[in-house]
């Protein structure tokens, strides 16, 4: 009979520079239970909300994680804008969805890099991080930082876009999408590749609904589930939109679903700067408003999946409470089960496909 064991993963991965750690009950070389550690950054940013007045911690919500940075800056200026009753301008939120779809291309772009690493493909590595970097210079250009963009503030944007640079971005995006569209090809018909993520991590669309799994995780089990398809910001002004899903509920579908999305993020960026209105980008509320007794919260589609941001007023410039639950907090469950009766070679591999991130989720 196999004895049981427990081999303790991480918290260095082979791949990931943040600290995954979990306890694998394994019998031989099978992975019977996985237990997740988690709290090793846990930084407080949570409790900063209540040292920082409302117009500061916009600042201090983007640091939450780099990757998803942006999205954070604006999922908490748009929970306290409800919770302030401003209403911005259209073109503030084609901006924030524009800024947002190309957050998603990085991140999906980062992710594959990673993946083809995790395989050893170091060829492809570069390439996604060569096409990554077209990404940041635009980023660069349009905000003046790389990654940290603080171009999203309570009350609209910082600074405008000029329309010829929204043009030039769209140009820029159309030549990306020549190369990634090889760079694909290549990394989803790769018989090696295929191998590796075919039937592997395998959860069911009724286990996917159970455990609440959200963004391509869940997608690549036939859920779907994506917060624009609710319409908020920009996004009800799409002429179409389908969330990009898969019913192979493995690996590798959950690769092919975010290879796709990139797809998508391009023309949604591309139809929302044709659309794009022109009147104003508002400003920081003046010194005297101040978010009321109340609550308020917003949902968005993160590259991860939906992230939930809530916010708590009490008639101050500092607001009591500031609550974020991300995807990858939502994930977790979904991550244990994809690894119960796998290999042990293997769980690298589906973390990897799971694209967890560790800042966001020990904030």
């Amino acid at each position: 009979m196999a004895t049981r064991t427990v081999i303790p993963f991480g918290p260095q991965h082979p791949v990931l520079p943040e600290p995954v750690h979990l306890d694998l009950v394994v019998e031989d070389e099978h992975v019977v239970e996985a237990i997740p550690q988690i709290g090793f950054v846990h930084r407080g940013l949570e409790k900063l909300v209540q040292k920082r007045d409302y117009n500061q911690f916009v600042y201090v919500a983007e640091r939450v994680c780099g990757i998803c940075s942006f999205g954070h800056g604006y999922g908490y200026a748009a929970a306290t804008e409800k919770l302030l009753g401003i209403e911005v301008p259209r073109r503030v939120d084609y901006l924030r969805a524009i800024l947002e779809e190309l957050s998603r291309i990085h991140s999906h772009l980062l992710w594959l890099g990673l993946l083809a690493d995790g395989f050893g493909f170091e060829s492809l590595f570069n390439h996604c991080w060569r096409l990554r970097e077209t990404i940041l210079d635009i980023f660069q250009e349009t905000c003046g930082g790389r990654i940290i963009l603080s171009i999203c503030i309570v009350g609209g944007m910082a600074h405008d876009i000029e329309d010829s640079m929204l043009r030039d971005v769209c140009d820029k995006l159309e030549s990306l999408r020549h190369d990634y569209k090889i760079i694909v090809d290549t990394m989803l018909n790769d018989s090696s590749v295929r191998s590796r993520l075919c039937g592997v991590g395998y959860i069911s669309f009724e286990d996917a609904l159970e455990l609440s799994m959200v963004g391509p995780f869940a997608k690549g089990s036939g859920v779907e589930h994506d917060m624009r398809t609710t319409g908020f910001g920009a996004y009800g002004d799409l002429e179409h939109f389908e969330p990009i899903i898969s019913n192979e509920c493995d690996c590798y579908a959950r690769c092919k679903v975010r290879c796709e999305e990139v797809f998508q993020s391009i023309d949604i960026v591309k139809e929302l700067v044709a659309k794009i209105p022109h009147d104003g980008i508002g400003g920081k509320p003046g010194p005297k408003v101040v978010p009321p007794e109340g609550r308020a919260h917003v949902l968005i589609e993160q590259p991860r999946g939906e992230a939930f941001y809530y916010v708590r007023g009490n008639g101050t410039k500092y607001l009591d409470r500031f609550r974020l639950r991300t995807p990858t907090s939502q994930n977790l469950a979904g991550m244990v089960r994809a690894l119960q009766g796998v290999d042990l070679a293997d769980v690298p591999m589906i973390i990897l496909t799971i694209d967890p991130c560790i800042s966001c989720t020990e904030r």
